[in-house]
């Protein structure tokens, strides 16, 4: 079959392929883009946004319960319906990307639904149709939900974080396998919907890449809740008898109406032909450099890249994604077509003159949506003694600062410093507002901002992020 000649591919048209094929569109340039599924990827349909939806109608229904604490007393009454219909009508156009599809087509862009492979060098096979990249191509497939291999499950009509977002009728139990972020949001949601939940997590405690003062805080909110943690707990078989799960760890069963399994995700490398652009497909994420290469004419973006499963990380690879393959035009001998508007690539400058950006994680914000929300930016104390960093740390309690207080609020600011630099290299907020309290830390951490400048900053009264001016005190 002859190729038709064009100048990117995009093949998965999640958050950052959809970002890269727009822009590139945009600009002038011929892009074809390419989803099997939902243009927008998990984020808009069963991610960030209707998630962060149900937790804050679960929110309310908290806030609702402490009423008596300050003002009187009141009484709530859950309804999952109306959580369900804003999900549906405004929030998912009931899992449909009609309007992202129009919205990529009016940017100038071509959109094919498919499964798109790659056919040898600058080459692209979907459905019937053959491309030929001039200029590149985007590989942004993402990741999809990982079982664990326990027997039974795959035999299981368990939930992933799809069926737990699309949900119309809640359970009146639910198991959940895994504890780490999604784990706990959705767990926290349903339990303050009066829904019985179960946490079983394998590690020694829940939300174990965060620092350990985190997973206590946020393990006794959760208990407050009503819901059961079980750490340490390593499933071994699920069954299930066509009414409710039974789930078998170590000498203990577990039983519920559902099971919702969240112990990761995996990107499907042996479906995008890296063969034939010798790349090995037998990798958990896609290898990339730090202007998100793969291999000469090949870009990365998004979770495929393994850089962290976050909307913010993918729309900040495709910044440096687009401004680098714009300056690879500009670079060309000739370019065919109307003269491009480059105007607007997301580009810096890097220390060595150029308009191409390279990708820094240094300062990786996260944050986890329970209540209280944790907040977390570049490096954990462990990971920093991990790495041999002269390590500082400082750390208080969220309710000894006078907001906290008012608030009687559980939390934490933690602050982790590399004594010899005298910089932070982490730190977590732990609070009410963990992650808008998160932004003064990761731009310190971000820019390498002096302890000493932090120190002689103006915190406002009464914040809650004027606790991190205690926090810097404990550092000595």
């Amino acid at each position: 079959m002859e190729p038709e000649l064009v100048d990117v591919v995009v093949v998965g048209l999640g958050v950052g392929g959809e970002e890269v094929a727009g822009r590139l569109a945009e600009a002038g340039l011929s892009v074809v883009g390419i989803e099997r599924d939902l243009v927008g990827g998990e984020c808009p349909y069963w991610g960030c946004v209707p998630s962060k939806m149900m937790i804050r109608a679960a929110n309310t229904l908290a806030e609702a319960h402490r009423v008596h604490e300050f003002a009187g007393s009141t009484r709530v009454s859950p309804d999952w319906a109306p959580v369900a219909d804003r999900i549906r009508a405004q929030a998912t156009d009931n899992w449909d990307d009609r309007v992202a599809v129009e919205r990529f087509r009016n940017q100038g862009g071509r959109f094919i639904r498919g499964s798109g492979r790659l056919d040898g060098p600058g080459r692209v096979r979907v459905n019937d149709q053959v491309f030929q990249a001039r200029h590149g191509i985007v590989l942004g497939t993402g990741t999809r939900p990982a079982a664990p291999p326990v027997d039974g499950l795959a035999e299981t009509p368990y939930w992933t974080n799809h069926q737990a977002i699309e949900v119309a009728r809640l359970p009146e139990s639910l198991l959940v396998l895994g504890g780490g972020a999604i784990g706990l949001e959705l767990t926290q949601v349903f339990a303050r919907f009066g829904v019985q939940v179960t946490v079983v997590e394998a590690l020694d405690r829940v939300l174990a890449t965060e620092e350990p003062e985190s997973s206590e805080v946020v393990a006794a909110a959760l208990r407050a809740d009503g819901v059961n943690i079980h750490t340490g707990v390593l499933a071994d078989r699920v069954d299930h008898d066509g009414q409710k799960f039974t789930l078998r760890a170590n000498d203990a069963r577990y039983t519920a109406d559902r099971l919702l399994v969240v112990t990761g995700r995996r990107a499907h490398l042996d479906e995008l032909g890296l063969d034939t652009v010798g790349v090995r497909a037998d990798q958990r994420f896609l290898p990339v450099d730090d202007r998100l290469r793969v291999t000469e004419g090949i870009w990365a973006v998004g979770d495929v890249t393994g850089a962290g499963a976050f909307t913010h990380v993918a729309t900040y690879q495709a910044g440096i994604v687009v401004a680098d393959l714009l300056d690879r035009v500009r670079r060309a001998d000739a370019v065919e077509g109307p003269e491009l508007d480059r105007s607007d690539t997301g580009a810096g400058t890097d220390p060595n003159g150029t308009a191409v950006p390279r990708a820094d994680y240094r300062a990786l914000p996260r944050v986890t949506f329970t209540d209280p929300e944790v907040g977390a930016v570049g490096l954990t104390e462990s990971q920093a003694r991990q790495r041999g960093i002269n390590v500082q740390v400082g750390r208080v309690s969220l309710g000894s600062s006078a907001r906290g207080w008012i608030h009687r609020a559980d939390g934490l600011i933690k602050l982790v410093a590399d004594a010899d630099r005298g910089v932070l290299v982490g730190g977590t907020s732990v609070g009410p507002a963990g992650g808008e309290v998160l932004s003064g830390l990761a731009v310190a951490v971000h820019a390498a901002v002096p302890l000493a400048e932090l120190r002689s900053m103006i915190y406002a009264y009464p914040t809650f992020y004027r606790a991190i001016s205690d926090a810097l005190r404990d550092l000595g």
